[in-house]
């Protein structure tokens, strides 16, 4: 991993629909120079959007690469996981040294979701590690309406 560490990083992940309430969404990025940066967009009861962003350490980032790695996400393929529907879709681009993946699929309700698609394996790995991602961000961004 001692390459990777001196490689580019990004990581950017979205989950999102459109609804009675509009285009609402959950996004946020870890960019190279640390930055995170957030959005929530959700009109129920006419909220407006949020975005916030933050510089991360590089103990963080590390710790990012070192998760990202080991849960060897950037071996999986989304060919054979669910298409986005109404319900909505999550994306997921990674950029980790001369690495480079993105995936698309539909949002995920539950591990039930996740057992009965064509790929639980490859699924699962993508399922946990935006929520761990998911709960860094919610470290740095602290709000009731952070899922949508």
């Amino acid at each position: 991993m001692a390459g990777e560490e001196d490689g580019e990083f990004y990581l950017r992940y979205y989950v999102g629909h459109k609804g009675k309430f509009g285009h609402e969404f959950l996004e946020f990025e870890f960019r190279p120079d640390g930055k995170l940066r957030y959005a929530n967009n959700s009109n129920y009861k006419n909220d407006t959007m949020i975005r916030k962003e933050v510089f991360l350490t590089p103990a963080v980032l590390r710790e990012c690469r070192r998760i990202i790695s080991e849960s060897e996400i950037m071996k999986e393929d989304d060919n054979n996981w669910p298409e986005p529907d109404r319900v909505g879709r999550q994306e997921l681009e990674i950029v980790m040294g001369n690495e480079h993946i993105s995936f698309t699929t539909s949002k995920i309700g539950s591990l039930v979701d996740v057992q009965s698609s064509k790929d639980p394996e490859g699924l699962r790995i993508f399922y946990y590690l935006v929520q761990v991602c998911s709960s860094t961000c919610s470290l740095f961004f602290p709000t009731s309406s952070f899922f949508i």
